[in-house]
C-alpha cells in the first residue's frame, strides 16, 4: 500500500515494528546525559554493560558474571516480548514490516566528531516522523542512534517506489557543544551530573535536533514539544518545510523531550493524559477534549532491579499505548488499572506482554512506526 499516516488513532493497516536483537549497551556520554534528564523520578536501576567504557569498582561490580547472566536473560525476554507484539498485530490484520538487523560485527559507529556504540533499531518512533505521504528522518538526539534509520532503508525504499516523499532533516555534527547548554540548569533533576562538554574542531554551536516522539500528529496539524534550543531549531525547519501542507504548533516544555507517555490522542475528542495538569500546556483547541487520566503507577507495577545503571524510561511508560483504531488500544498486560480505566471509557483493550519496558526504554508506541492508517489531513482542531 502507499504511505498514508496522518494520526495515531484511525484504523491501522501497516506498521514497522522495531527489533531488539543485538541490544548490548547503554554508554553514558553528553547526548545520553541530555536526554536522560527527562527521567524526573530519580529512580535507579542497573543494566550491566558488555563493554568496559569506564573501568572502576562500581563498573566491575555491575559486570559481575551473575549480573551479566541476568542481563542476557532480560534481553532474551525483551526479544520474546517484541516478537509477541508482532504476532498480536498480525492477528489483528495489520501488516507488520521489520527493519534490517545490524551485522553481528557492527558494534561501533564513527563520524568526524564522535564515536559511539551501535543501538539496534528498536524505538523506531524517535528517528522518523511520518506525515501523510512523507517520510521525514529526524536529526537524532542520541549519538548511538545516529545511523539507526539506515536499517529501515529497505522498508522506506518500498514506500518511495510506491510514490512516497522521503526527506532527511539536516544531520547534526553532535559535538558536546551541539547541545543547548541551558538543558542543564533548566532540566528536571537528573540521575547523574552531566559530563562536562569538551571542545571539538567541529563545533558549530547548538544544532537542530529532535525526535519524532516530541511530536503529536492530528491530521493536518503537528504539535511539537519544545524544551530547548535544539528542538526550536528543528521546529523552525519543520515549519518552513511543511508550510502550506501542515500547521505546526509549538508547545513549551511539556516534558524535556518525548511526549507520547504524557499525552496520547485515542480518538477525535479524547486524550489519554498522564496528569490533569497536562491540559494547561496544550494548544487551546485541545483543552476542550475529553480526557482519560488513569491512576498513577505504583512501584509494584514494574519488575524491580538492583541499583546501578540508570533506568531510562519514565515510570509512566505504560501510557505509551498503540491504538489499532478509534476503539481498540494495545496496552501492556501488566497494567491492570490502565486497562480498567480504558475499558470504563468504552475502549476495547488488547493486552500484550512487555516486561522490561523501563529497563530498556520504550513502549508499544515507541517500538512502532505506523505507515498506513485510513485517516487523512482532517482538521481536528476546528
Amino acid at each position: 500500500m502507499r504511505l498514508n499516516s496522518y494520526d495515531d488513532f484511525t484504523p491501522l493497516k501497516e506498521v514497522v515494528l522495531g527489533s531488539a536483537d543485538g541490544y548490548r549497551d547503554r554508554v553514558r556520554d553528553m547526548s545520553f546525559d541530555m536526554f536522560i534528564s527527562d527521567n524526573i523520578s530519580g529512580a535507579r536501576g542497573y543494566y550491566p554493560s558488555l563493554s568496559t567504557w569506564r573501568d572502576g569498582e562500581e563498573r566491575r561490580a555491575r559486570n559481575s558474571p551473575r549480573r551479566l547472566e541476568m542481563k542476557e536473560r532480560f534481553l532474551g525476554e525483551l526479544i520474546e516480548d517484541v516478537e509477541g507484539i508482532a504476532a498480536r498485530l498480525t492477528a489483528l490484520g495489520v501488516t507488520v514490516h521489520r527493519p534490517r538487523l545490524p551485522g553481528s560485527d557492527l558494534t561501533r559507529i564513527a563520524t568526524p566528531a564522535f564515536e559511539a556504540a551501535v543501538t539496534p533499531p528498536l524505538n523506531l518512533r524517535d528517528n522518523t516522523l511520518i506525515l501523510g505521504d512523507e517520510i521525514i528522518e529526524t536529526p537524532p538526539m542520541l549519538r548511538d542512534r545516529y545511523f539507526e534509520t539506515q536499517f529501515l532503508k529497505p522498508v522506506f525504499l518500498d514506500y518511495f517506489r510506491a510514490g512516497a516523499r522521503w526527506t532527511t532533516m539536516p544531520r547534526p555534527m553532535m559535538t558536546d557543544h551541539s547541545f543547548d547548554p541551558d538543558n542543564i540548569p533548566n532540566a528536571a533533576p537528573n540521575i547523574e551530573v552531566p559530563l562536562q562538554p569538551r571542545d571539538s574542531p567541529y563545533d558549530v554551536g547548538p544544532e537542530p535536533m529532535i525526535d519524532g516522539a516530541n511530536c503529536l500528529r492530528l491530521g493536518r496539524d503537528l504539535i511539537v514539544n519544545i524544551s530547548n534550543a535544539n528542538h526550536a531549531l528543528a521546529c523552525d525547519w519543520l515549519e518552513r518545510h511543511l508550510d502550506g501542507r501542515f500547521r505546526v504548533h509549538r508547545m513549551a516544555k511539556l516534558t524535556q523531550s518525548h511526549i507520547d507517555s504524557v499525552v496520547v490522542p485515542l480518538r477525535p475528542g479524547t486524550l489519554l493524559l498522564r496528569d490533569p495538569g497536562v491540559v494547561d500546556y496544550l494548544p487551546e483547541a485541545l483543552r476542550g477534549w475529553d480526557t482519560v487520566v488513569p491512576p498513577p503507577p505504583g512501584i509494584d507495577d514494574y519488575p524491580q532491579y538492583e541499583n546501578g545503571d540508570p533506568i531510562p524510561a519514565s515510570p509512566y511508560i505504560d501510557l505509551n499505548v498503540l491504538s489499532v483504531d478509534e476503539d481498540t488500544v494495545m496496552v501492556n498486560d501488566a497494567c491492570k488499572t490502565l486497562i480498567a480505566t480504558l475499558e470504563k471509557h468504552g475502549f476495547t483493550v488488547v493486552p500484550v506482554r512487555h516486561r522490561h519496558r523501563r529497563l530498556f526504554g520504550g513502549g508499544f508506541h515507541c517500538f512502532t512506526l505506523d505507515t498506513v492508517r485510513t485517516g487523512g489531513a482532517e482538521d481536528y482542531l476546528a
